[in-house]
């Protein structure tokens, strides 16, 4: 008498696949936060969030942020660049770049190396396009950029 069974279900093959699969690294795909969602408090993410629901709060990020056509901030946004189609009612940090699409409306202030704003786009408030400026790091060396901080 056999103390283990020999009848074993086998499990279907492209679970297992999935499961041992390696992701690739070039095939990132970021999250989403869905129209009828709501987040009170503070975002962070690392590549890449599309927001179509509502966020009240600050949202902070190294990676790239769009902001789908229902989607609404309420609260300050610093992240590496954004795409906005929906409706921000708060201050615009980005560090590479901030489009500002067609049918979208932003009410606040932008700071961003680049802005990029459609004609059918709603942009109240000021806007800074920070460069990169000149700070001297040595006497005998002479100037060295630095970015803007």
């Amino acid at each position: 008498m056999s103390i283990f069974s020999t009848t074993r279900k086998a499990e279907p093959s492209a679970a297992i696949a999935s499961v041992t699969a390696q992701p690739d690294a070039t095939a990132r795909t970021g999250a989403i936060l869905s129209s009828g969602v709501s987040i009170k408090g503070s975002v962070k993410f690392l590549h890449e969030l599309q927001i179509d629901g509502e966020v009240e709060g600050t949202i902070n990020s190294t990676g790239t942020l769009r902001i789908g056509e229902h989607g609404h901030i309420r609260g300050e946004v610093r992240t590496r660049s954004v795409a906005v189609q929906g409706t921000v009612d708060g201050n615009v940090f980005v560090t590479e770049r901030c489009e500002l699409q067609a049918g979208c409306t932003l009410r606040g202030d932008i700071e961003a190396p680049r802005l990029i704003v459609d004609e059918e786009a709603t942009f109240l408030g000021s806007a800074r396009i920070a460069k990169e400026k000149r700070v001297p790091s040595d006497a005998n060396s002479g100037d060295a950029l630095s970015p803007l901080q």
